[in-house]
């Protein structure tokens, strides 16, 4: 018989420790040690057994015929975008988001997708009953759609019923936090249960060719919830990003074996369900004002997707002894970096005044290359003076006041005049393969001499 062991298993990261402690010495988090018990080894590994000889394993050389992983498309674009082409069969997916982001909506349209498309599609619902379910798909039209259905949360009794059959070629379990194995004795949920669950339903889809996509609860900063080892188990993980206020959605691949990473998908809610943003640009500046100081269109990249963002700024007189700097959708450290490079370089003094900086559409921007259409933005605001409506912004700005080239020039500006703009601020590095002679791009080598140009010409230039 098994050897019944018990442990203190870290919910946070999956540390264990011998005896109960207040705070976790491996991630920080305090009081999310939990006390649980196993059959086998600490903290839910296998038992100790006599050793057995291992088998010899060939050994090959890098070179060899290796054919690309086989694909199916699920006929949502933006999904397989941010899939790198459609979904790989045998491989593993794990989608995380905050509740009520649409998860289970997306799902569900993938699931019906991939059943209208000839392919055999499961989804098992352990957090739902089958009538909400049923529910939620004759809200979306999708109740014809040839979905197998269930409703469980037992490990073995859902590998019992998926091996009865054909294996499917889409599997899809919402969530991986409410699924239990008995192998462990830990309650579900917890980083043992989690840890099993997601090895055994792992091994099933690499044994008989399924896509697997699981659906994870993520913590309040915006982890995926339970041990990191899962993230590591499986080939994908994906994260849904909105904000209750806008109705954009953004699908986003931050680790993908099998495609590129920060690639992106964006999905509008609207009361059909989830619809696919084929021009992201033209929504998110849908509502742009163009006479208003303070804002700056940045030509900006999301994996290989060029993207126009507006950034807004507010640059306001402030009364406190330390001015405010509030940042929603970028770095407030490097917000601190660009004011004193405007302070040090440039001369434009923001010491006495709050400032306000706001991506558009509740996009987040993680690029260095925003920095030169913030800096536009918050001279702007500060001086009173409107940038011209039809110019866009990119570059990265050094501790020196140089601005620095960025990746991928020429998709940028391809992106802008397709929407109607023709002129340009850019680092000078990135106009060495060419001008184009539709586009007025101009080329800068020092914040200052940017700041200059737009203060002698009253915010109205932006000639080449």
């Amino acid at each position: 018989m098994a050897r019944r062991s018990t442990s203190f298993v870290c919910q946070s990261c999956g540390a264990v420790y011998p005896k109960w402690t207040g705070r976790c010495e491996s991630c920080g988090e305090w009081n999310s040690i939990v006390e649980e018990q196993a059959s086998g080894g600490v903290g839910g590994g296998p038992a100790k057994t006599k050793p057995t000889k291992g088998r010899i394993v060939p050994l090959v050389g890098l070179q060899g015929d290796t054919k690309e992983a086989p694909r199916i498309q699920s006929g949502i674009k933006e999904l397989d975008r941010v899939t790198g082409g459609g979904f790989v069969r045998g491989s593993a997916l794990l989608v995380g988001g905050d509740p009520g982001i649409g998860k289970s909506t997306l799902l569900i349209q993938a699931a019906a997708a991939f059943a209208r498309l000839g392919h055999k599609a499961v989804y098992i619902s352990g957090e739902e009953a089958i009538g909400q379910v049923r529910l939620r798909a004759e809200r979306l039209g999708l109740a014809d759609a040839p979905v197998a259905l269930a409703a469980e949360t037992s490990v073995e009794d859902i590998l019992a019923t998926l091996q009865d059959g054909e294996p499917p070629a889409l599997l899809i379990l919402d969530s991986i936090q409410t699924l239990w194995t008995e192998q462990a004795d830990s309650p579900p949920g917890t980083v043992t249960q989690v840890r099993a669950s997601a090895q055994a339903m792992v091994r099933y889809a690499k044994k008989f060719g399924t896509t697997l996509v699981l659906v994870g609860h993520v913590t309040k900063d915006g982890q995926i919830a339970g041990p990191r080892v899962v993230e590591h188990m499986v080939d994908a993980v994906l994260y849904f990003e909105g904000d209750g206020a806008h109705q954009f959605r953004i699908l986003r691949s931050v680790k993908n074996r099998f495609g590129a990473t920060d690639e992106i998908g964006v999905f509008e809610m609207t009361g059909a369900g989830l619809s696919e943003v084929a021009n992201p640009s033209a929504l998110f500046l849908g509502e742009r004002s163009t006479n208003s100081p303070g804002a700056a269109v940045f030509a900006g990249l999301e994996g290989s997707r060029p993207l126009l963002i507006e950034v807004q700024a507010l640059v306001a007189p402030s009364p406190l002894g330390t001015p405010r700097r509030a940042v929603i959708g970028w770095d407030t450290a490097r917000l601190s970096m660009i004011l004193a490079v405007l302070e040090a370089r440039c001369g434009v003094r923001f010491s006495q005044h709050d400032v306000y900086l706001n991506v558009a559409g509740g996009l987040k921007i993680n690029e260095p290359g925003a920095d030169l259409a913030v800096a536009a933005a918050l001279v702007s605001s500060l001086s009173g003076l409107a940038l011209p409506a039809n110019c866009v912004y990119f570059g990265e700005i050094s501790l020196s006041g140089a601005i620095r080239p960025v990746a991928q020039a020429q998709s940028r500006l391809k992106e802008a005049h397709k929407l109607g703009f023709d002129k340009a601020f850019c680092p000078k590095g990135n106009l060495k393969d060419g001008r184009r002679t539709d586009f007025a791009a101009t080329g800068l080598e020092e914040l200052g001499g940017f700041i200059a140009k737009i203060a002698a010409k009253g915010g109205s230039g932006a000639d080449a």
